[in-house]
Order: structure tokens, then sequence, then C-alpha cells
């Protein structure tokens, strides 16, 4: 599917999510490996596998 040299990461590879996206605007983004990465960090895989949402859980605020 990837066209670029040096190629993206395949959709099974760990750092999939760096592969080159289209349609960043739109909330979602198309990536050259078939990956659809949604702007919630959820992802759908080319083969139908949904990957759910993993946004880094906010730190506590501590106060004195």
């Amino acid at each position: 599917m990837c066209q670029h040299q040096i190629k993206c990461p395949t959709a099974e590879a760990t750092d999939r999510d760096a592969a080159v996206a289209l349609h960043p605007e739109q909330g979602w983004s198309l990536l050259c490996n078939g990956v659809v990465l949604f702007e919630g960090t959820g992802e759908l895989l080319p083969d139908g596998q949904i990957i759910a949402p993993h946004r880094p859980r906010p730190t506590a605020m501590v106060t004195a």
C-alpha cells in the first residue's frame, strides 16, 4: 500500500501510527498503511480489528 521511501510501518507494527496521514482535518486520518486513526486515539485496522482509544490519563494536581 505505502509508496513512500522509507516505507511506513505496516498496520501490524506497534508503531503503525507513524504512517503518513490523510484527512486529519476531519477528525480522522487514513494512514497509508490502511489504518483509520480517529482523533480520540481509537483505531480501525484494515482487517476490521478495533483498537480502543488509548489517551494518557491526566495527572492529578497536588496543592499545598
